[in-house]
């Protein structure tokens, strides 16, 4: 039995998809999941990380994790102590789903300590920029085809989160990935100009790109996210560090193939821009 935390969310959803896909069991948790969430057949529970306890029934029988967290727990959770749940309740392997910004030093490596620290095995996953991030751009494609940002000719590395997904996968269920970081990056920096371009092309129309000022990009951002991770988001997004810019070899051997491109992205989720 593999455990799937965040099992509702754009890395989550392909995860449990595909873990199903291969054969294995699974048991999709998220704070309001419900059946029409999950595949048929598949095991859900809504549990909340920041209360560890509720997690104990969706842990039963399980051996594998894949650990996320939200942006809510990381300013106000105790990773240690879903740890100390998770250990007692016989889960050997924990797949964490941390970030390219702990490598950089953007981000605290708190989350990655205490599951190092728990004594069970594990594999980091450090992805980057997400593709889906762009779904916050939907509303004013579909009302306008115009696409409003900041840095608009800042290119960094974005991973399509169904990679994420598989590399999850592969993790969760194969051998050889325990102690192991994985830099994740989609197979080019891209700049949100050129991301708006590849939607235009996709939806078969052209988009508009307006460029927002850092502050005008700072206030939306707080609306969603704690202040220190809005900071560190934009530093990476407007001032990259040459480690930030820079495409990462791990996915290829992993699944066997490149990472797909941000047009490949576009062209699977156009219908949220139509």
């Amino acid at each position: 039995m593999i455990v799937v935390t965040g099992a509702t969310g754009n890395v989550g959803r392909p995860l449990v998809q595909a873990l199903v896909a291969a054969g294995e069991q699974v048991t999709a948790v998220s704070r309001r999941i419900s059946e029409p969430d999950v595949p048929v057949g598949v095991r859900h529970r809504r549990a909340d990380l920041a209360e560890p306890a509720s997690l104990k029934p969706a842990l039963e029988g399980a051996e594998a994790l894949f650990l996320l967290t939200s942006a809510d727990f990381m300013a106000n959770g105790d990773l240690g102590e879903v740890m100390n749940v998770v250990r007692a309740a016989g889960i050997r392997r924990v797949v964490l789903l941390s970030s390219h910004g702990v490598g950089t030093g953007r981000h605290p490596s708190g989350l990655e300590d205490a599951v190092k620290q728990s004594g069970l095995e594990w594999t980091m996953l450090r992805p980057g920029n997400f593709d889906s991030n762009t779904f916050r751009w939907a509303d004013s494609v579909r009302a306008q085809r115009v696409v409003t940002a900041p840095f608009g000719d800042v290119a960094v590395p974005a991973i399509d989160p169904a990679d994420i997904a598989e590399v999850a996968g592969v993790a969760l269920r194969e051998p050889g990935h325990e102690g192991n970081v994985y830099t994740l990056t989609g197979p080019a920096p891209i700049s949100p100009r050129q991301q708006a371009t590849a939607i235009g092309d996709a939806l078969g129309e052209p988009v508009r790109f307006i460029e927002q000022s850092r502050e005008e990009a700072r206030r939306q951002m707080l609306r969603y996210m704690p202040e220190p991770v809005v900071e560190a988001t934009l530093g990476a997004l407007g001032a990259p560090s040459p480690a930030e810019q820079r495409v990462s070899p791990d996915v290829e051997p992993i699944l066997g193939r490149p990472p797909r491109t941000f047009a490949q992205w576009a062209e699977r989720n156009i219908a949220a821009f139509r």
